[in-house]
């Protein structure tokens, strides 16, 4: 299938484009420093360096895709909106060139039902009023786009992001977090993404993820 990933150069990126490829995908990584690919000139890859804000340059990207991936985010808890802005160019630019699937990843800060009460009603809270806060009203601001976009969208909530090697025993949630799942590693994370392109049970709804 031919894949377009946002966010190929980050590290959760970067995990699902080494994926996609090694399970015989066609992949488009769009990026703005091909310098930073971990994989570059693998086979199936093709490589386009396009500003991620711009619809126009990035709808090429798009076109023809099976799936496309956001898999980009806010880096550090100051003040963002780059993944509202960057989530709004990429469903203008499926919209244009009709392009039906999008997976985006954001975080499990931004729900609380799966959770326990000291995570629903002390932890979270806390981090939403204050380390967090951007990066939670960030997320927000991003899945509210994509639920109204008309897509045949899947929103992942992953908690912290973990560079360990693949488990496979990772849980997931339809419409809720996991409870007591404060982790899972990236590379969980993309091998669920990559797993879902074609289930229709997983379209229109957010998705938990976590060891």
């Amino acid at each position: 299938m031919e894949l377009t990933i946002f966010g190929a150069t980050g590290a959760t990126g970067t995990c699902l484009t080494e994926q996609a490829l090694a399970a015989g995908h066609q992949v488009t990584a769009v990026v703005r420093d091909p310098a930073r690919l971990s994989v570059p000139g693998a086979p199936g890859l093709r490589v386009v360096t396009a500003d991620l804000m711009d619809p126009a340059a990035i709808g090429p990207a798009v076109a023809g895709a099976g799936a496309v991936f956001a898999a980009f985010g806010p880096r550090g808890t100051g003040a963002t909106t780059v993944l509202r802005d960057g989530t709004r160019s990429v469903i203008e630019a499926m919209r244009k060139e009709g392009t039906n699937r999008l997976i985006l990843v954001s975080g499990s800060i931004v729900a609380d039902d799966g959770e326990g009460p000291v995570m629903r009603y002390l932890v979270k809270p806390l981090a939403r009023g204050t380390l967090l806060r951007h990066v939670a009203a960030d997320m927000r601001g991003a899945e509210e786009q994509v639920r109204e976009s008309g897509l045949d969208w899947t929103i992942i909530r992953p908690p912290r992001l973990t560079s360990d090697p693949a488990s496979g025993t990772y849980r997931t949630e339809i419409g809720r977090n996991v409870r007591r799942g404060l982790t899972v590693p990236r590379a969980d994370l993309a091998a669920y993404m990559l797993a879902i392109i074609a289930d229709p049970a997983t379209v229109h709804h957010h998705i938990g993820i976590a060891r």
